[in-house]
């Protein structure tokens, strides 16, 4: 086929604008898929992604399409998620078109995920056509919606397809409009073939499985491959597109969108945003890669049974190799033995892994409290980069710490703008910008940092909104504030799986927390046992456990007091003495039930 009739778009949105049920259509209407095999969410290929209704991958499909004109058109979709953890799969997506599809929801309007989709397609310089999905909801809204395009994403109103894809309405004029107004791919005069990876994984049976974006030349099966990361040659043992199961052909040419299977053996040897030429007549220069994405959030991945130390190993190379954004590096701890430093983009990616590694690989994990990167000035003059709390150096070494903060774009209803105010002081934050989006709703831009809004700030936001507020935030450099390490000491002992950084007004607060959560699993011992929220010397916040205590006096029956009191004393004695000697050994059920409740 003509590279001139190929068309590679993807569909962007705000999370649960109806992406996935619109490619679900797509896919039917173009009997990519028989109305046997069709069924919701058919190209969430992961049981999570189904579980929670959201899209996590984003998935790629070939499907040919027979115009109104006449002539039959290849059509490659990447559907994309729309959680803003996951905007970097929705970049590596945009990387691979022409095209976006965006969606905006007829009875929500423009909300903040579709403004930053939006400005990443508007970076890729794609053509982009919107579709007003719900028109059959009662609340829809389609006027407004078109005044929202012109006004908010500066995209002419009457371009706005109004479609439904739930009940199947407005679906040919969608696929009408990629064919006339995508731009097909264009080829390089040199012939010289040209792929760009931009999503892998990894099979037990056929090792790696590059998905790739052709954007000069071809390749069959039997061609020898290089890759430009490596500067490794490997033999093409198949190839294929997506249609939406994988389908060997051929071999691919320019335009399109597929997957290659060559003798790659292991997970570290394929780089997502890496480029795959001819080992024999390769092109002199890579293809411009992806932005390099940067983990934000850090949290420590112990093996509950530290003989799963390697399988646990294993599976995370397997699923870096499917998610270019997540990076780990080995860390021991005394309490939790050997484990991995894990970095993530931010909660939701992190619960996503967690999970996956769960579910796909069978390991029994525990987590330790998400911490970001802080940048911190000591006095000798060296700059360091803390991601865990037990690196941090001692107080009188600091001269400086700067905690990284995010620019959060917060749209919600006019009603509620002094509530998130409120919630937004309370995360340390300030509001700079307060703009009318339409008669009912307000954008809020502000400046938060990071760590105070990872854990409980969206749940909160929509809480306060009643489901209608949505956030969308982007990294904005460092600023000075009062850090502090908040040490948790047990009998005297500091244990370093509950150490978090913290701001100084918040420090007494956690710590008060945290002590309380421990009192309830640490068990007794045989003598009082303290446990105490430090800052530097200073204890900020104590609990206390209560010693065992056996009744020495049972079997003195009346008698002299002294008698009494002589045993009492005894017993006295004998738990100072355990108190010198003794030492609390922390069950490893009590970091467990602390660390999984999320503190």
């Amino acid at each position: 086929m003509s590279i001139e009739l190929t068309r590679n778009f993807s569909i962007i949105a705000h999370i649960d604008h109806g992406k996935t049920t619109l490619s679900d259509r797509l896919l039917e209407f173009t009997q990519t898929v028989s109305e046997r095999d069709s069924k919701a969410q058919l190209l969430d290929a992961m049981d999570l992604e189904r579980e929670r209704g959201i899209t996590i991958k984003s998935h790629p499909v070939t499907m040919f399409y027979d115009a109104k004109d006449g002539i039959t058109y290849k059509l490659n979709l990447l559907d994309t998620p729309g959680h803003v953890d996951f905007s970097y799969e929705v970049s590596r997506s945009l990387a691979a078109c022409e095209g976006a599809i965006l969606i905006v929801d007829a009875a929500q309007g423009v909300e903040a995920q579709t403004m930053a989709n939006v400005n990443l397609a508007i970076d890729q310089e794609l053509a982009i056509l919107p579709v007003l999905n719900k028109i059959d909801l009662p609340a829809a809204d389609v006027d407004a919606c078109r005044t929202q395009l012109e006004d908010v994403l500066m995209i002419p109103g009457e371009d706005g397809i109004p479609a439904s894809a739930k009940n199947g309405i407005g679906i040919e004029d969608i696929l009408e409009a990629v064919v006339k107004k995508v731009p097909p791919p264009t080829d390089n005069e040199d012939g010289l073939f040209r792929a760009s990876v931009f999503d892998s994984l990894y099979d037990s049976y056929k090792g790696v499985i590059s998905y790739v974006r052709v954007m000069s030349g071809k390749i069959k099966r039997g061609d020898r491959i290089k890759l430009f990361a490596t500067d490794q040659t490997y033999e093409v043992k198949e190839t294929g597109v997506f249609t939406p199961k994988m389908s060997k052909t051929e071999g691919l040419v320019a335009g399109d969108v597929g997957y290659l299977i060559a003798n790659m053996k292991s997970a570290a040897e394929v780089k997502i945003g890496d480029t795959i030429t001819n080992s024999k007549f390769p092109c002199l220069e890579p293809l411009p890669g992806f932005k390099e994405i940067k983990p934000m959030v850090f949290s420590g991945i112990y093996p509950v049974d530290t003989s799963d130390y390697e399988a646990l190993k294993a599976a995370m190379g397997k699923l870096q190799i499917n998610d270019a954004a997540f990076s780990f590096q080995t860390e021991s701890s005394t309490a939790l033995g050997f484990g991995f430093r894990c970095g993530f983009l931010g909660l939701l990616h992190m619960e996503i892994i967690q999970e996956r590694l769960r579910r796909e690989f069978d390991m029994d994990i525990i987590s330790t409290y998400p911490s970001v990167i802080y940048e911190v000035d000591t006095t000798r003059g060296e700059k360091l980069i803390i991601d865990n709390p037990s690196y941090l150096p001692e107080a009188q070494s600091i001269q400086e710490i700067r905690e990284p903060m995010v620019k959060c774009y917060i749209m919600i209803p006019g009603d509620y703008i002094g509530d998130i105010m409120q919630l937004v002081m309370e995360k340390r934050g300030e509001v700079i910008n307060t703009e009318t989006v339409d008669h009912t709703r307000v954008m809020l831009t502000s400046m938060v940092p990071l760590a105070d809004i990872l854990v409980d700030f969206n749940d909160r936001m929509k809480s306060m909104t009643k489901g209608y507020g949505s956030m969308d935030y982007e990294h904005a450099g460092y600023r000075a504030a009062k850090m502090v390490k908040l040490d948790m000491l047990i009998a005297g002992e500091p244990v370093e799986a509950f150490s978090v950084i913290c701001h100084r007004e918040k420090a007494e607060t956690q710590g008060r927390d945290l002590a309380a959560k421990l009192k309830d699993v640490i068990p007794q011992q045989m003598f009082v046992v303290a446990i105490q929220a430090a800052v530097g010397g200073k204890i900020v916040a104590r609990e206390s456990i209560s010693a065992m205590r056996k009744n020495v006096t049972a079997k003195c029956y009346g008698g002299d007091i002294s008698r009494k009191r002589k045993l009492l004393e005894k017993q006295k004695k004998g738990k100072a003495k355990m108190k010198a000697f003794g030492k609390v050994n922390i069950p490893q059920e009590a970091f467990i039930r602390v660390l999984k409740s999320g503190d």
